[in-house]
Protein backbone atom coordinates (compact mmCIF):
# COMPACT_ATOMS: atom_id res chain seq x y z
CA UNK A 1 0.00 0.00 0.00
CA UNK A 2 2.84 2.38 0.91
CA UNK A 3 4.69 1.24 -2.21
CA UNK A 4 1.71 2.21 -4.37
CA UNK A 5 1.43 5.51 -2.54
CA UNK A 6 5.08 6.31 -3.29
CA UNK A 7 4.60 5.44 -6.96
CA UNK A 8 1.57 7.78 -7.20
CA UNK A 9 3.54 10.49 -5.45
CA UNK A 10 6.42 10.19 -7.91
CA UNK A 11 3.98 10.31 -10.84
CA UNK A 12 2.43 13.49 -9.47
CA UNK A 13 5.85 15.07 -8.99
CA UNK A 14 6.87 14.11 -12.53
CA UNK A 15 3.62 15.42 -13.97
CA UNK A 16 4.00 18.65 -12.03
CA UNK A 17 7.56 19.14 -13.30
CA UNK A 18 6.46 18.37 -16.86
CA UNK A 19 3.54 20.79 -16.69
CA UNK A 20 5.74 23.46 -15.11
CA UNK A 21 8.32 23.15 -17.88
CA UNK A 22 5.60 23.29 -20.53
CA UNK A 23 3.96 26.28 -18.91
CA UNK A 24 7.33 28.02 -18.56
CA UNK A 25 8.06 27.49 -22.26
CA UNK A 26 4.62 28.79 -23.18
CA UNK A 27 5.12 31.88 -21.02
CA UNK A 28 8.54 32.52 -22.58
CA UNK A 29 7.05 32.16 -26.05
CA UNK A 30 4.18 34.48 -25.11
CA UNK A 31 6.65 37.07 -23.83
CA UNK A 32 8.55 36.89 -27.12
CA UNK A 33 5.31 37.27 -29.07
CA UNK A 34 4.17 40.16 -26.90
CA UNK A 35 7.55 41.82 -27.30
CA UNK A 36 7.40 41.45 -31.05
CA UNK A 37 3.83 42.76 -31.07
CA UNK A 38 4.58 45.78 -28.90
CA UNK A 39 7.61 46.72 -30.98
CA UNK A 40 5.92 46.46 -34.32
CA UNK A 41 2.40 45.19 -34.21
CA UNK A 42 1.43 46.81 -37.45
CA UNK A 43 4.88 46.91 -39.06
CA UNK A 44 5.40 45.70 -42.58
CA UNK A 45 6.95 42.32 -43.25
CA UNK A 46 10.07 41.91 -45.36
CA UNK A 47 7.85 41.39 -48.39
CA UNK A 48 6.48 44.93 -47.99
CA UNK A 49 2.95 43.96 -46.99
CA UNK A 50 1.09 45.07 -43.86
CA UNK A 51 0.51 42.17 -41.42
CA UNK A 52 -2.99 43.48 -40.66
CA UNK A 53 -5.62 44.46 -43.18
CA UNK A 54 -6.80 48.02 -43.75
CA UNK A 55 -10.21 47.18 -42.31
CA UNK A 56 -8.70 45.79 -39.09
CA UNK A 57 -6.66 48.94 -38.60
CA UNK A 58 -9.67 51.09 -39.43
CA UNK A 59 -12.01 49.48 -36.87
CA UNK A 60 -9.40 49.48 -34.08
CA UNK A 61 -8.66 53.17 -34.67
CA UNK A 62 -12.37 53.96 -35.04
CA UNK A 63 -13.15 52.49 -31.61
CA UNK A 64 -10.31 54.48 -30.10
CA UNK A 65 -11.41 57.71 -31.78
CA UNK A 66 -15.02 57.31 -30.65
CA UNK A 67 -13.97 56.70 -27.04
CA UNK A 68 -11.67 59.73 -27.07
CA UNK A 69 -13.95 62.14 -28.90
CA UNK A 70 -17.39 61.45 -27.48
CA UNK A 71 -16.71 63.22 -24.20
CA UNK A 72 -15.12 66.20 -25.93
CA UNK A 73 -17.81 66.55 -28.59
CA UNK A 74 -20.67 66.25 -26.12
CA UNK A 75 -19.11 68.08 -23.20
CA UNK A 76 -21.48 70.05 -20.98
CA UNK A 77 -19.75 73.29 -21.91
CA UNK A 78 -20.13 72.74 -25.63
CA UNK A 79 -23.75 71.61 -25.39
CA UNK A 80 -24.56 74.55 -23.12
CA UNK A 81 -22.97 76.98 -25.57
CA UNK A 82 -25.06 75.70 -28.47
CA UNK A 83 -28.30 75.63 -26.48
CA UNK A 84 -27.84 79.18 -25.17
CA UNK A 85 -27.14 80.57 -28.65
CA UNK A 86 -30.07 78.60 -30.11
CA UNK A 87 -32.51 79.87 -27.48
CA UNK A 88 -31.25 83.45 -27.72
CA UNK A 89 -31.56 83.38 -31.51
CA UNK A 90 -35.07 81.96 -31.29
CA UNK A 91 -36.11 84.63 -28.80
CA UNK A 92 -34.57 87.55 -30.71
CA UNK A 93 -36.20 86.46 -33.98
CA UNK A 94 -39.34 85.08 -32.32
CA UNK A 95 -42.18 84.59 -34.81
CA UNK A 96 -40.67 86.81 -37.49
CA UNK A 97 -42.59 86.84 -40.78
CA UNK A 98 -42.59 88.33 -44.28
CA UNK A 99 -43.28 91.78 -42.85
CA UNK A 100 -39.82 91.55 -41.27
CA UNK A 101 -38.06 90.02 -44.25
CA UNK A 102 -34.76 91.75 -43.59
CA UNK A 103 -34.72 90.30 -40.08
CA UNK A 104 -35.33 86.77 -41.37
CA UNK A 105 -32.51 87.10 -43.87
CA UNK A 106 -30.29 88.41 -41.07
CA UNK A 107 -31.03 85.27 -39.05
CA UNK A 108 -30.12 83.04 -41.98
CA UNK A 109 -26.80 84.81 -42.38
CA UNK A 110 -26.13 84.67 -38.63
CA UNK A 111 -26.60 80.88 -38.72
CA UNK A 112 -24.20 80.76 -41.66
CA UNK A 113 -21.56 82.63 -39.70
CA UNK A 114 -22.02 80.87 -36.37
CA UNK A 115 -21.88 77.39 -37.89
CA UNK A 116 -18.89 78.43 -39.95
CA UNK A 117 -16.77 79.54 -37.00
CA UNK A 118 -17.90 76.91 -34.48
CA UNK A 119 -16.85 73.69 -36.30
CA UNK A 120 -13.84 75.43 -37.83
CA UNK A 121 -12.24 76.19 -34.47
CA UNK A 122 -13.17 72.78 -33.09
CA UNK A 123 -11.43 71.03 -35.99
CA UNK A 124 -8.28 73.18 -36.00
CA UNK A 125 -6.97 71.52 -32.83
CA UNK A 126 -7.49 67.94 -34.01
CA UNK A 127 -4.12 67.21 -35.60
CA UNK A 128 -1.86 69.61 -33.63
CA UNK A 129 -3.02 67.93 -30.39
CA UNK A 130 -2.29 64.47 -31.81
CA UNK A 131 1.02 65.41 -33.43
CA UNK A 132 3.35 63.59 -31.02
CA UNK A 133 1.20 60.47 -30.96
CA UNK A 134 0.87 60.44 -34.75
CA UNK A 135 4.63 60.88 -35.25
CA UNK A 136 5.42 58.01 -32.88
CA UNK A 137 2.81 55.60 -34.19
CA UNK A 138 3.44 56.32 -37.86
CA UNK A 139 7.25 56.14 -37.54
CA UNK A 140 6.89 52.72 -35.90
CA UNK A 141 4.64 51.54 -38.72
CA UNK A 142 1.62 50.80 -36.54
CA UNK A 143 -0.95 51.65 -39.21
CA UNK A 144 -1.52 53.22 -42.58
CA UNK A 145 -2.15 56.95 -42.68
CA UNK A 146 -5.28 56.33 -44.74
CA UNK A 147 -6.84 54.10 -42.07
CA UNK A 148 -6.05 56.68 -39.39
CA UNK A 149 -7.45 59.56 -41.43
CA UNK A 150 -10.65 57.83 -42.56
CA UNK A 151 -11.37 56.53 -39.06
CA UNK A 152 -11.02 60.05 -37.72
CA UNK A 153 -13.44 61.42 -40.33
CA UNK A 154 -16.01 58.70 -39.70
CA UNK A 155 -15.78 59.04 -35.91
CA UNK A 156 -16.29 62.81 -36.12
CA UNK A 157 -19.20 62.65 -38.54
CA UNK A 158 -22.14 61.87 -36.22
CA UNK A 159 -20.67 63.93 -33.39
CA UNK A 160 -20.29 67.02 -35.54
CA UNK A 161 -23.82 66.82 -36.99
CA UNK A 162 -25.89 66.25 -33.86
CA UNK A 163 -25.44 69.70 -32.28
CA UNK A 164 -26.25 71.77 -35.39
CA UNK A 165 -29.37 69.65 -35.90
CA UNK A 166 -30.49 70.37 -32.33
CA UNK A 167 -29.67 74.05 -32.83
CA UNK A 168 -31.83 74.27 -35.94
CA UNK A 169 -34.74 72.39 -34.36
CA UNK A 170 -34.86 75.00 -31.60
CA UNK A 171 -34.20 78.15 -33.61
CA UNK A 172 -36.08 77.32 -36.79
CA UNK A 173 -39.56 77.00 -35.34
CA UNK A 174 -39.14 79.68 -32.66
CA UNK A 175 -38.08 82.19 -35.30
CA UNK A 176 -41.10 81.52 -37.50
CA UNK A 177 -39.29 80.21 -40.56
CA UNK A 178 -41.38 78.17 -42.99
CA UNK A 179 -42.80 75.28 -41.01
CA UNK A 180 -42.97 72.72 -43.81
CA UNK A 181 -40.94 69.53 -44.00
CA UNK A 182 -39.44 70.39 -47.37
CA UNK A 183 -38.25 73.84 -46.31
CA UNK A 184 -36.94 72.58 -42.99
CA UNK A 185 -34.94 69.72 -44.48
CA UNK A 186 -33.57 71.95 -47.24
CA UNK A 187 -32.34 74.32 -44.55
CA UNK A 188 -30.98 71.44 -42.45
CA UNK A 189 -29.15 69.96 -45.44
CA UNK A 190 -27.58 73.35 -46.18
CA UNK A 191 -26.54 73.77 -42.55
CA UNK A 192 -24.96 70.31 -42.24
CA UNK A 193 -23.10 70.76 -45.51
CA UNK A 194 -21.81 74.10 -44.24
CA UNK A 195 -20.65 72.44 -40.99
CA UNK A 196 -18.78 69.68 -42.81
CA UNK A 197 -17.05 72.12 -45.16
CA UNK A 198 -16.04 74.44 -42.29
CA UNK A 199 -14.74 71.42 -40.39
CA UNK A 200 -12.73 70.39 -43.45
CA UNK A 201 -11.17 73.84 -43.63
CA UNK A 202 -10.22 73.58 -39.96
CA UNK A 203 -8.67 70.14 -40.49
CA UNK A 204 -6.68 71.41 -43.47
CA UNK A 205 -5.37 74.48 -41.63
CA UNK A 206 -4.48 72.44 -38.55
CA UNK A 207 -2.65 69.81 -40.63
CA UNK A 208 -0.74 72.35 -42.73
CA UNK A 209 0.27 74.74 -39.93
CA UNK A 210 0.48 72.30 -36.97
CA UNK A 211 0.70 75.21 -34.53
CA UNK A 212 -2.50 75.99 -32.67
CA UNK A 213 -1.99 79.73 -32.24
CA UNK A 214 -0.88 80.31 -35.82
CA UNK A 215 -3.65 78.12 -37.22
CA UNK A 216 -6.28 79.91 -35.11
CA UNK A 217 -5.12 83.32 -36.28
CA UNK A 218 -5.07 82.26 -39.92
CA UNK A 219 -8.52 80.67 -39.61
CA UNK A 220 -9.97 83.86 -38.11
CA UNK A 221 -8.69 85.95 -41.01
CA UNK A 222 -9.91 83.50 -43.65
CA UNK A 223 -13.38 83.07 -42.15
CA UNK A 224 -13.85 86.82 -41.66
CA UNK A 225 -12.95 87.35 -45.31
CA UNK A 226 -15.47 84.67 -46.28
CA UNK A 227 -18.18 86.36 -44.17
CA UNK A 228 -17.49 89.81 -45.60
CA UNK A 229 -17.75 88.40 -49.12
CA UNK A 230 -20.82 86.32 -48.21
CA UNK A 231 -23.31 88.68 -49.87
CA UNK A 232 -25.12 90.03 -46.80
CA UNK A 233 -23.02 93.00 -45.70
CA UNK A 234 -22.04 94.25 -49.17
CA UNK A 235 -24.07 93.77 -52.34
CA UNK A 236 -22.12 96.05 -54.70
CA UNK A 237 -18.63 94.60 -54.54
CA UNK A 238 -15.92 96.07 -56.84
CA UNK A 239 -15.05 93.73 -59.69
CA UNK A 240 -11.36 93.46 -58.81
CA UNK A 241 -12.21 91.85 -55.45
CA UNK A 242 -15.52 90.15 -56.34
CA UNK A 243 -13.73 86.84 -56.99
CA UNK A 244 -13.40 86.26 -53.23
CA UNK A 245 -17.05 85.23 -52.95
CA UNK A 246 -16.45 82.28 -55.26
CA UNK A 247 -14.13 80.69 -52.69
CA UNK A 248 -16.29 81.69 -49.72
CA UNK A 249 -18.07 78.99 -47.74
CA UNK A 250 -20.44 81.63 -46.36
CA UNK A 251 -21.48 82.82 -49.82
CA UNK A 252 -22.63 79.41 -51.03
CA UNK A 253 -24.28 78.46 -47.74
CA UNK A 254 -26.13 81.77 -47.58
CA UNK A 255 -27.33 81.20 -51.15
CA UNK A 256 -28.65 77.76 -50.20
CA UNK A 257 -30.40 79.21 -47.14
CA UNK A 258 -32.12 81.84 -49.27
CA UNK A 259 -33.31 79.18 -51.70
CA UNK A 260 -34.59 76.99 -48.87
CA UNK A 261 -36.95 79.71 -47.58
CA UNK A 262 -38.04 81.85 -50.51
CA UNK A 263 -39.32 81.01 -53.97
CA UNK A 264 -40.29 82.90 -57.08
CA UNK A 265 -43.90 84.11 -57.06
CA UNK A 266 -44.00 84.97 -53.37
CA UNK A 267 -44.57 88.56 -52.22
CA UNK A 268 -43.66 90.65 -49.21
CA UNK A 269 -45.16 93.90 -47.80
CA UNK A 270 -43.51 97.01 -49.22
CA UNK A 271 -44.25 100.73 -49.55
CA UNK A 272 -46.34 100.13 -52.69
CA UNK A 273 -48.32 97.27 -51.16
CA UNK A 274 -47.08 93.81 -52.12
CA UNK A 275 -43.82 93.38 -54.03
CA UNK A 276 -42.32 90.26 -55.65
CA UNK A 277 -39.88 88.67 -53.26
CA UNK A 278 -37.28 88.27 -55.99
CA UNK A 279 -37.09 92.08 -56.14
CA UNK A 280 -36.03 92.39 -52.49
CA UNK A 281 -32.42 93.71 -52.80
CA UNK A 282 -30.53 91.04 -50.77
CA UNK A 283 -32.50 88.25 -52.45
CA UNK A 284 -32.21 89.79 -55.91
CA UNK A 285 -28.46 89.99 -55.50
CA UNK A 286 -28.15 86.34 -54.42
CA UNK A 287 -30.91 84.75 -56.52
CA UNK A 288 -32.61 81.46 -55.82
CA UNK A 289 -33.01 79.75 -59.18
CA UNK A 290 -32.47 75.99 -59.31
CA UNK A 291 -29.28 76.24 -61.36
CA UNK A 292 -27.73 78.60 -58.85
CA UNK A 293 -28.75 76.34 -55.98
CA UNK A 294 -27.25 73.31 -57.68
CA UNK A 295 -23.98 75.10 -58.39
CA UNK A 296 -23.77 76.32 -54.79
CA UNK A 297 -24.28 72.80 -53.44
CA UNK A 298 -21.73 71.41 -55.91
CA UNK A 299 -19.18 74.06 -54.91
CA UNK A 300 -19.56 73.12 -51.23
CA UNK A 301 -19.20 69.41 -52.00
CA UNK A 302 -15.97 70.13 -53.91
CA UNK A 303 -14.70 72.14 -50.94
CA UNK A 304 -15.71 69.35 -48.56
CA UNK A 305 -13.56 66.87 -50.47
CA UNK A 306 -10.80 69.33 -51.37
CA UNK A 307 -10.08 70.55 -47.83
CA UNK A 308 -9.85 66.99 -46.52
CA UNK A 309 -7.56 66.02 -49.37
CA UNK A 310 -5.27 68.94 -48.45
CA UNK A 311 -5.29 67.79 -44.82
CA UNK A 312 -4.39 64.23 -45.84
CA UNK A 313 -1.52 65.33 -48.07
CA UNK A 314 -0.20 67.60 -45.30
CA UNK A 315 -0.24 64.71 -42.80
CA UNK A 316 1.88 62.53 -45.08
CA UNK A 317 5.00 64.39 -43.93
CA UNK A 318 4.45 63.42 -40.26
CA UNK A 319 6.29 60.36 -38.96
CA UNK A 320 7.51 59.51 -42.45
CA UNK A 321 8.93 56.00 -42.82
CA UNK A 322 9.90 53.87 -45.77
CA UNK A 323 6.44 52.40 -45.67
CA UNK A 324 3.72 53.62 -47.93
CA UNK A 325 0.90 55.67 -46.41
Amino acid sequence: MNHDHNIDKQKLISAFKSNSETQSKQEEQQEINDSDTSQGRFQETSSGKWPTSWSQQFFVLLRRDVKERKYESFSGLRIGQVLVVALMSGLLWYKSDMSHLQDQIGLLFFITGFWGFFPLFQAIFTFPQELMMLEKERSSGMYRLSSYFISRMVADLPMELVLPTIFLLITYFMAGLKATMINFFQTLFSLLLNVLVAQGLGLALGAVVLDQKSATTLASVIMLCFLLAGGFYVQNVPKFIAWVKYISISYYTYQLFIGSQYHSGETYPCSSGQCPIEEFPPIKQMGFDMNGQGLAAMALVIMLIGYRLIAYIALMRIGVTKKKA
